[in-house]
């Protein structure tokens, strides 16, 4: 293995990369001009409700599995272990009460927009106060989620920096405003393949160069990067089982509950069944994609072991720890490094793609259309050219992006983060409690917001001083040191331990999400006492979850359930039942599998009003 020298594409490399987007592009003007042509704004935006659910799962996963995601779980992975891994536990709650709960709701109330829902359950201005909030954090994310990748790739391989932003830029954006979301899927389905086969195509032939499975092993073992359960509650820690199982759970939600991008596509399905059975298959689809970035992680530590490329100054950040990787140990397989860079681009194209289509669906459906009358034709071409002007925008803010320093980027990547959970607070906060009213909901999203900046650039600006450690304390190593005496780590732990609003800033950034959804609930809760609760009449229709109602449905049949078990058995005779040899009149039971809302609501997203 070559650390040293720069390492540039072959010819093939290229080629491979040019197909990627050759048949992205392809892929949307198919959809461009078959079928309807997308010339109606269901089509365009909901793939005229047609989607199945294996297409739909595949695009779901490939939405938020970013290229960011794709270079920086396996560096993680490199220099903490493996405890990152913890975080498929989240993906259990964070994925079934999507299922069970969000998809139902959203999808009986036949919306087109999500923010509509806020809508009906408070009124307008808590609708447009969530769309903004969304649009600002999609616009931001998308400069740093093509920009970043890029950037990685120059770096280490001298490819043209501006030739790759601006090549998957416009890519993505015309098969998005040509093809619409039926585009948008089918692409992200092609470009999920393409990652899977990239990255494990890195991993086959890591090991190889690593010296066989059993050396591998036997390496990353005596290096301590395989974990075990870190219990330690602390909630300052940046990764434990509880950072990462329990407050990742939140940021599921956030992302796979109540995200515009990701209900759109609920909202395409056929059917609600097959709504909720994509969001079943996300689940194994996220475990292939966090095992392989968690072994793509393992096998860099098995090939370079403690001489870290980034120690050994071959490189300026563990962003390009990656893709610097792949050069090194896929340089004597021409067209290899082209496949992974085809891997990674992918995972951009998928992310910017949903966030293009979404943010004109959101425009148009919540900011423009409630206000101006317009025809079926002139609103589905307003929506392309509302895609084509975000593409435009996301170009123009890859240039901001580019314009910052390193620390800045990092910043407005957490921006992502903290800004997803005021919005789950804000739908958690209309589902599940009836007395919130409009108030409550503008001052708490409000509260949430400032605690998030508040918490995520304090906690930013805490850490910048400080060098990044190569293997830092909250990596639990399976086989202790024998120096580390169980009776001086409380001593240790207490004097590290920050105090104050050090504290509060040291919070583990997987907590965000739980924090400030928490602070928009509580807040809310408050308000809308204060100034009076709605009341159960003025609650519009299938708004609300019956939590109390499920609770009690719940306890009734585990009671029922286990006086099965203990009584003896029943004989029906002529409709009479006879326990015991006791003959009983059987008084006939009341239906309990009553729905929270009718199964064919009317649709209430035509009774919009203005400000």
């Amino acid at each position: 293995m070559d650390l040293a020298g720069h390492k540039y594409f072959t010819v093939i490399d290229y080629v491979i990369f040019a197909l990627l987007l050759v048949a992205s592009m392809a892929i949307g003007l198919y959809h461009a001009f078959t079928g309807g042509r997308q010339s109606t704004t269901r089509e365009f935006m909901y793939a005229d409700r047609s989607m199945k659910c294996l297409p739909l799962s595949l695009s779901l996963m490939a939405t938020f599995q970013s290229a960011v995601a794709l270079i920086g779980t396996p560096a993680e992975v490199y220099s903490n272990g493996t405890q990152y891994w913890f975080i498929g536990c989240a993906y259990i709650l964070g994925l079934l009460i999507p299922a069970h709960i969000f998809i139902p709701l959203f999808y009986r109330l036949h919306l087109t927009s999500v923010y509509q829902y806020l809508e009906l359950r408070f009124c307008k201005a808590v609708r447009i106060c969530g769309t903004v909030t969304f649009i600002f954090q999609m616009v931001i994310y998308m400069g740093v989620g093509i920009y970043t990748p890029a950037l990685a790739l120059n770096a280490v391989t001298g490819f043209h920096l501006w030739g790759a932003v601006l090549a998957t830029g416009l890519v993505c954006t015309l098969y998005t405003a040509l093809g619409g979301l039926k585009a948008v899927v089918w692409t992200d389905v092609f470009q999920t393949v393409v990652m899977f086969t990239g990255q494990l195509a890195v991993i086959i032939v890591g090991v190889h160069q690593a010296g066989g499975l059993s050396d591998a092993w036997v390496k990353v073992r005596d290096g301590g990067r395989f974990s075990g359960i870190d219990l330690n509650p602390d909630p300052t820690v940046r990764h434990t089982f509880w950072t990462l199982g329990v407050g990742g759970v939140f940021l599921m939600l956030s992302l796979y509950g109540v995200n515009q991008a990701q209900v759109q596509r609920y909202l395409s399905s056929r059917t609600e069944k097959e709504a909720i059975m994509s969001c079943y298959m996300v689940f194994p689809c996220l475990q292939v994609a966090l095992m392989l970035s968690c072994l793509m992680g393992l096998v860099m530590y098995a090939c370079y072991g403690n001489n870290s490329p980034l120690e050994q100054q071959y490189i300026t950040s563990k962003d390009q720890m990656v893709v610097y990787f792949v050069m090194d140990m896929l340089q004597n397989f021409p067209g290899l490094p082209g496949l992974f860079v085809a891997c990674l681009f992918s995972a951009s194209l998928s992310t910017i793609s949903s966030a293009f289509n979404s943010l004109a669906t959101v425009t148009m459906v919540d900011l423009i259309k409630p206000h101006y009358s317009m025809t079926e034709a002139r609103a589905t071409l307003l929506s392309k050219m509302l895609a084509l002007s975000y593409g435009i925008i996301c170009l123009a803010m890859a240039y901001v992006v580019h314009l910052m320093n390193s620390s800045v980027l990092q910043a407005a990547l957490s921006i992502f983060g903290m800004i997803g959970g005021p919005l789950l607070g804000l739908f958690c906060l209309g589902i599940f409690f009836p007395c919130a009213n409009s108030i409550g909901a503008v001052i708490g999203l409000a509260a949430g917001l400032v605690m998030a900046f508040w918490v995520g650039i304090g906690g930013f600006l805490l850490r910048m001083p400080s060098s990044v450690q190569f293997l830092p304390l909250n990596s639990t190593n399976t086989i202790p040191a024998a120096s580390e005496n169980i009776t001086a780590m409380p001593a240790l732990i207490d004097a590290a331990r920050p105090v104050g609003l050090n504290g509060l800033y040291s919070l583990s950034y997987m907590w965000y999400s739980a924090l400030n959804s928490s602070t928009v609930v509580l807040v809310g809760l408050i308000i809308s006492f204060v100034t009076g609760p709605t009341k159960g009449d003025d609650v519009a229709s299938g708004t609300v979850y019956p939590v109390m109602k499920t609770a009690r449905s719940l306890l009734h049949k585990l009671v029922k359930l286990s006086a099965c078990c203990r009584d003896p058995p029943e004989h029906t005779i002529n409709g009479v039942k006879e326990i015991n040899g006791n003959v009983k009149e059987d008084a006939g039971t009341e239906e309990e599998t009553e729905t929270f809302f009718p199964s064919n609501p009317v649709s209430h997203v035509e009774h919009e009003t203005s400000v």
